[in-house]
């Protein structure tokens, strides 16, 4: 197992991989921005490095800078935690040629899945079936045109490069390509200097199910099951959960393996996610991978009773998995809800400021993922998560009453958050019954943002 470790971000998810590393005695480099020094995240690292200006520019993205950390603090490896240069494949490689191993797959996997329209050639490929759409990136307006007649609309014109919904415009009609090509080329050329675009047909009121996977050097892939996604706004993930209430047991026996079976002839790497989408009829498709860890993989852990965050390390430190498929044992349920500073009043706009009061739930079955106390200040140069109240339980009804008394036990004073339209989702009857999909949320919100 490595040494030294550098830690390559911040907040919440440098706290989550500090306890793991804390837990098997891994020394732990932290770098922190001008806007983080002094938090109390810092307070478990055996090492704090000043980074640079607050903007994530001039500091978590800063790859010469974080390499340059790694090299004089004589680390061993840099774990990219999710966000930032997670998913920067140039990063992992020059990680590598300055001899710190990057905790992750290899930069060849990370930029064929980086790039979507590859990534759905190769899964196709290897049997894997994908969403009817574009063999590749378009190359012009008029082929779009094309593939919209052939596919039979509605679609997504989709950036190659994207991610977090930039660079995604929906299409209903021929006459709307040209204006949603325009945008999404500009969005994603700004987003992510790459102005390519894909298109694929447009599942309507689908499910989002994704797939935790593991896999090493030595021909074991695991699944760790399956997780639903589909509570969204504006593409953005608000509650999730595993396993899936749309899946049957049967489904799952039969996707699952699937799934593992496709990645590991990819000679895929360490830890990623395999994101599908469930139409009416429940069929899936391959929709992307994420070559990394996802924000919401606590409710993984807690359904397997593993730490991801070190078997990643195993991984990279050129140690066989622990452990079989035969082993793997998926127990309950669980919930995690994302809870932000942000103002749903105000179109959900982000609060930054001073967090005057903290209270965490406790209690049998409850899990809490934070970097902040009372009195901390959330600084306006980063995302507006501030927490994950992450619930499990033996059964999906045990926990979600469990998750309404988790939000009833939570206190913020200070910013606005997303806390009571939580509490209002855990009673939303779609979502109570599991009958819910990925438009529901945006379509009941006025619903759930007028009443108490």
């Amino acid at each position: 197992m490595f040494r030294r470790l550098l830690i390559a971000n911040r907040g919440e998810v440098a706290a989550r991989i500090l306890r793991t590393c804390q837990r098997l005695g891994i020394e732990a480099v932290v770098v922190a921005s001008e806007a983080d020094l002094g938090a109390p995240w810092l307070e478990g690292a055996d090492r704090i490095v000043p980074l640079g200006p607050a903007p994530a520019a001039h500091s978590y993205l800063d790859a010469d800078a974080l390499i340059e950390v790694g090299v004089q603090h004589r680390c061993a490896a840099v774990h990219p935690g999710w966000g930032f240069l997670a998913e920067n494949a140039v990063f992992a490689r020059r990680c590598e040629a300055a001899g710190l191993t990057f905790v992750g797959p290899d930069p060849h996997h990370m930029s064929l899945m980086g790039d979507k329209a590859r990534a759905r050639e190769t899964m196709k490929a290897l049997g894997m079936p994908v969403i009817p759409g574009s063999d590749g990136p378009l190359s012009s307006l008029e082929e779009a045109r094309e593939v919209f007649e052939q596919i039979a609309g509605p679609a997504l014109l989709k950036a190659v490069s994207g991610g977090g919904g930039r660079g995604m415009r929906a299409v209903d009609h021929p006459q709307e390509l040209r204006e949603a090509w325009e945008q999404a080329t500009a969005e994603a050329t700004s987003a992510f200097g790459d102005g390519r675009l894909y298109l694929e047909r447009r599942i309507v009121d689908g499910r989002h199910i994704e797939v935790q996977i593991l896999a090493d050097r030595f021909g074991v892939c695991l699944h760790l099951g399956e997780r639903e996604c589909s509570v969204q706004r504006r593409h953005q993930k608000v509650i999730e959960e595993a396993p899936s209430p749309a899946l049957t047991p049967e489904e799952r026996e039969r996707f699952l393996p699937q799934v593992a079976q496709v990645v590991a002839r990819s000679g895929y790497r360490n830890a990623g996610t395999i994101e599908m989408l469930r139409d009416a009829s429940g069929e899936l498709f391959f929709m992307e991978m994420n070559t990394r860890l996802q924000v919401e993989h606590p409710v993984t852990e807690q359904i397997t009773g593993l730490d991801l965050v070190e078997l990643q390390l195993r991984v990279a430190a050129n140690q066989p998995l622990p452990l079989r498929q035969s082993e793997v044992r998926l127990r309950g349920h669980a919930l995690e809800l994302r809870l932000n500073a942000e103002d749903p009043a105000q179109d959900f706009r982000p609060s930054p400021g001073v967090v005057s009061e903290l209270c965490w739930p406790q209690g049998e079955g409850i899990r809490v993922d934070t970097h902040l106390r009372s009195g901390d200040r959330i600084p306006p140069n980063y995302d507006s998560m501030i927490a994950k109240i992450i619930v499990s339980g033996p059964d999906r009804a045990t926990t979600l009453e469990r998750a309404r008394q988790a939000v009833r036990a939570t206190r913020v004073e200070g910013v606005p958050t997303n806390l009571a339209l939580h509490g209002r989702l855990l009673r939303w009857q779609p979502f109570v019954s599991g009958a819910y999909h990925t438009r529901s949320l945006e379509q009941a919100l006025p619903e759930l943002l007028g009443g108490a």
